[in-house]
C-alpha cells in the first residue's frame, strides 16, 4: 500500500523536509509514505480567497491517482488516538487501495475535496501550521504502523 500525503504548499523549512523524510524512510516497502506538493495559488490583498481555495482543490483532486481512498485532514474530522489510527491503517491495508491524505492551503479544503473524501481525520481541535501537520501525520502514521507490527518505536 502507498500512503500519499498530498499537500498545498512548497518551499517548506528545512527542518520540516528533514523531519518528514526521516519518518518516510522508516516505512517498509509494503507501506510506503510519499509526499506530493501542490503549489499554493497566489494570494494578494484583493484576491478572492474562495476562488483560490477552489483552484487549489481542483489541483489536489487532479493529482489523486484513480481508485485511491481519499482522507481529508481537517479540524472537523474524527479524532483518532494512536490505537484507533493503527486500526484505520490496518483497515486501509486490508482494503487493497492506496490512500491519499489531503492537506489544504491556509483557507482549508474546497467543498469538492470534502465531498470526495471517504473519511475526515482531525489531528486536533487547534488550527495547526501546515508544515507542522506534515510532521505530525508522518510520525503518527509511523507510530501506528509500529504498533501494528510490534515494533519497539511505539513504546518509546
Amino acid at each position: 500500500m502507498q500512503i500519499q500525503l498530498l499537500a498545498v504548499g512548497t518551499k517548506m523549512p528545512t527542518w520540516v523536509t528533514e523531519g518528514f523524510n526521516e519518518y518516510k524512510k522508516r516505512f517498509p516497502a509494503d507501506c510506503k509514505l510519499v509526499l506530493h506538493e501542490i503549489a499554493a495559488q497566489k494570494r494578494t490583498r484583493k484576491a478572492d480567497l474562495n476562488r483560490v481555495m477552489q483552484q487549489e482543490g481542483k489541483l489536489l483532486l487532479q493529482a489523486i491517482p484513480k481508485g485511491n481512498r481519499i482522507v481529508t485532514l481537517e479540524v472537523t474530522g474524527q479524532a483518532w488516538d494512536t490505537p484507533k489510527l493503527a486500526q484505520q491503517l490496518e483497515k486501509w491495508q486490508m482494503d487493497g487501495r492506496d490512500v491519499t491524505l489531503l492537506i489544504g492551503g491556509p483557507e482549508g479544503l474546497s467543498d469538492e475535496c470534502l465531498a470526495a473524501a471517504e473519511q475526515r481525520w482531525s489531528l486536533s481541535k487547534l488550527t495547526l501550521p501546515h508544515p507542522v501537520v506534515r510532521l505530525i501525520v508522518a510520525e503518527s502514521l509511523y507510530r501506528a504502523w509500529s504498533l501494528n507490527n510490534n515494533h519497539p518505536y511505539h513504546r518509546e
